[in-house]
This record gives C-alpha cells, structure tokens and sequence, in this order.
C-alpha cells in the first residue's frame, strides 16, 4: 500500500507494507522484513511529515492474541503542552532520593545537578537514527509505525502514551524531555513499546565527566533503567560514554 503524504504539493512516500490506522498511529500488520524500508521511511520524513517509529514484538500480549496498541487505554493528546513544559524543572521535579542513602547518587546529592552541556555535534540525527532503525528491524521483529508529526520527541505526547503511567501521567513533560535531549544529543525517537522506548543517539557524550550529568538526567526520566542495573550513578555513566543508543523501560 502507499500512505499518501499529510503535506500538500510533497511526492507520496514509498510503498509500505499492509497496515492500517490506529488513530493517529499507522502500524503495519506484520513484522518489518526488509528493514532498509525504516531508513526510506526517514528519508521521507522532510517531504511526508510522517516519522517512522519500531513497535517491537511483546510476548506479553501476543500470548494472549492482544496489541497493546488497540487492546490498552492512552492518554489524551497533549502535544499542544508540550512548549509550556521546562525540561529541567521536569527533571529537577522527577528527581527522585528515596531509592538508597544517598551513596548510589553521587557525585551528586539531593539536588538534582541540572541539564547536561551540549556536546559536538559529529553525526547527522536522521542518519543515525535511520541507520539504527535498521540495524534494529534487522535483528527482531519490529513492526513500522508512522506519526504525522513535526519532530520525532513529540510522539509520545501525540499518542498520549501510556508507557511511562507507573512514574507520571504527564505525557506532554516527558515529550519536552525528548524535545531537549533532540536539541542537545541528536536523540532521536527510533523504538517505541508498551512501556518502553529507544533512542538513536548522533552526539553521545564522550568523557565520563559529561556522561554522569546525562547519567543524573536519565535517572530522573526513567528511574526504573537506573535501579534495574547494579551499581552506582558513575557506573551507570560509564555505560553511556560514546553509546548511540538510549534505552528506556518502565515495566
């Protein structure tokens, strides 16, 4: 099939594989198998407004013939919030102490220590996330999801997805998050689940000293990455030193 694109006047994207619309998600009906279709789709993207997003394979609902996409409740869209949503208030808010005595979060303390700097920026955010879109689709099965939408961060806002529910019902705070982890790291939205995301990541940090400031912002997005792991906040930054891929989970 061919999704004709939302923007007057723009060619029609590429031919897709059968799917159909979940509301303001379009979903193909199985998994990717020529996943060189995920980086056409990001080519596309100027010209179509449609951003292409990986929906893995959840064992948890295709157990029992559900999908989570029409099977479970969303949020109502909150894109039009996002703007009014400062993402170091958000962080600085979500900044959670009760988890140790303190010894896991340091070099830091009770305060959350602010937003990381902007690194050099040294690969393109759309190649990289349209390379590893497809180093993705190539190793499991992820359908392709399209959204109309102006950038890749305001997704989760549009959906008014439910992923995130455990820790914060506000959808549109956790988008302007996405928002400025685009502007400052190339971050960009790549795999989208049930209660989980992946990101692409052009302009990862490079020394373990900018790596603990995003390791303190990544705590407070998803605290439950951080406490699945073992050790501390330094260890955790040393795992984010040059890594072009994010992975969050709330489960």
């Amino acid at each position: 099939m061919t999704i004709a694109p939302f923007r007057p006047g723009t060619p029609p994207v590429q031919t897709l594989p059968p799917g159909r619309w979940h509301g303001r998600i379009w979903v193909s009906d199985l998994p990717l198998a020529r996943p060189e279709r995920y980086t056409g789709c990001v080519a596309e993207f100027d010209r179509s407004g449609l951003w292409p997003v990986l929906i893995p394979h959840d064992q948890r609902f295709a157990a029992n013939g559900e999908d989570w996409i029409d099977d479970r409740g969303r949020l109502a869209p909150a894109d039009h919030r996002i703007s009014s949503a400062d993402p170091g208030e958000v962080l600085a808010r979500w900044w959670d102490t009760s988890c140790c005595d303190g010894a896991c979060l340091r070099p830091f303390g009770a305060k959350f220590p602010g937003l990381a700097r902007r690194p050099v920026r040294r690969a393109d955010p759309l190649a990289e996330a349209g390379n590893t879109g497809s180093i993705l689709a190539a190793r499991g099965q992820h359908r392709l999801a399209l959204v109309q939408t102006e950038r890749p961060a305001d997704i989760p806002a549009i959906l008014g997805w439910t992923g995130m529910i455990k820790a914060t019902d506000q959808v549109h705070e956790l988008s302007a998050v996405l928002r400025s982890w685009e502007d400052r790291f190339g971050a960009t939205l790549t795999v989208l689940g049930f209660d989980s995301m992946e990101l692409s990541v052009a302009a990862p940090p490079r020394t373990q000293g900018r790596a603990l400031t995003v390791a303190a912002e990544h705590r407070s997005f998803c605290l439950p990455a951080f406490a699945g792991q073992p050790g501390n906040l330094r260890e955790f930054a040393a795992g984010l030193v040059q890594t072009r891929r994010w992975r969050f989970s709330w489960a």
